[in-house]
């Protein structure tokens, strides 16, 4: 295998230096970058054979940013011009919060893997809704899908979270192409208990309220809403939460967050004794278990969003046939570069070729048929 010169030449370099301090280096070098990269590139859509609708939304390219990767949206105009069909902020809480303890990311080369325990560090909605505003007035924004991951601020009680999300997506409506309501984080304490049907159900009331309030006597949709689920549930919890999502016209689910699972790890045990969620190829396999198994459950009626191990264009075709419409990565991008989200297109474009697939959509679900 031919190295790019990122992986070869740029990344051995990065991976000495401190895992959060390069990131936040990118962060900052994109958010002085990216309104200039934005009018110069924008993502491939492989002359409209990578181009879905779904959700009443138009994805250049199946390939998205997840969530935790631009946590203060101070990149976004940066994301098209990567490449990124899509790109999803956060996860933003209503109070702004600094997170855990540093350090809190961990690279794990060996497994091509991080283990993180960040615990939602951001500014905040209200801050972060400026952020968006200013790229707004800038021309900056609408290149392509913008999602909002939403999550439950800390200091706020579990029997708190309906109204601490519906605060944050009533800030950050105005910018939301679509919301993500994440209750499967392994780093904030209690969260993944909302994940059960009695909490989620209630946060979904408290969203259904707030679209119905911003909605009322105005033209236009509110926006689709989706849930990101761990890999760790079990199958019927996994089953129960899809039946919620159909039964409350959710829009999608994003499969799957971080593990707390160490099974199957090769690196030094002071790196697989690292607290928080792993991410990267060990959760390759887990994740499109379980994204077959919600396709399946779903039946076509929910946008399945896949994620977890996605590193080249085979792994993301292995997503998509299993069920998936849309990719997201992180751990990918922080190990292949810049170039990921482009090479990862080109490379579903060359076996589309090779296999004679007219068009992207035509992937999905191939593998359970």
């Amino acid at each position: 295998m031919v190295l790019s010169p990122y992986s070869a030449l740029v990344r051995p370099v990065l991976f000495r230096l401190d895992p959060e301090r390069v990131h936040e280096l990118a962060i900052a070098s994109l958010a002085v970058a990216g309104p200039l990269m934005a009018r110069v590139a924008g993502p491939p859509d492989g002359g409209g054979r990578l181009t879905q609708e779904l959700m009443g939304l138009r994805f250049p390219n199946p390939v998205g940013l997840a969530a935790g990767f631009d946590k203060r949206a101070r990149a976004v105009p940066a994301w098209p011009a990567l490449g990124f069909g899509f790109a999803e902020v956060g996860t933003i809480t209503a109070q702004g919060q600094p997170g855990n303890p540093k350090p809190r990311i961990h690279r794990l080369p060996d497994d091509r893997a991080l283990i993180n325990r960040l615990g939602f560090n951001n500014a905040g909605a209200e801050a972060t809704a400026a952020t968006l505003a200013r790229w707004r007035r800038r021309g900056l924004l609408g290149r392509a899908p913008l999602g909002i991951n939403l999550g439950k601020s800390k200091v706020t009680e579990p029997e708190d979270a309906p109204a601490d999300y519906a605060r944050s997506l009533e800030l950050l409506w105005p910018f939301a192409d679509y919301v993500t309501v994440n209750v499967s984080s392994p780093n904030t304490p209690g969260l993944r208990d909302l994940q059960a049907i009695g909490p989620l159900a209630g946060i979904l009331d408290a969203i259904d309220a707030v679209a119905a309030r911003m909605t009322a006597g105005r033209a236009g949709a509110a926006p689709p809403v989706l849930v990101k689920l761990a890999p760790d549930l079990a199958p019927e919890d996994i089953d129960a939460a899809v039946d919620l999502a159909l039964e409350r016209g959710v829009a999608g689910v994003i499969v799957t967050n971080t593990t707390l699972s160490r099974e199957g790890l090769v690196s030094p045990e002071q790196l697989r004794s690292r607290e928080g969620g792993l991410s990267g190829a060990p959760l390759r396999e887990r994740s499109t278990g379980v994204v077959a198994r919600v396709a399946r459950r779903a039946a076509g009626r929910l946008v399945v969003v896949g994620v977890g191990g996605i590193f080249t264009s085979d792994d993301a075709w292995e997503k998509l046939a299993a069920g998936a419409s849309l990719v997201q990565i992180y751990t990918g991008f922080v190990y292949g570069g810049p170039g990921t989200a482009r090479a990862i297109c080109n490379g579903l474009m060359e076996r589309m070729d090779r296999e004679g697939v007219a068009h992207v959509s035509e992937i999905v679900g191939t593998s359970a048929r």
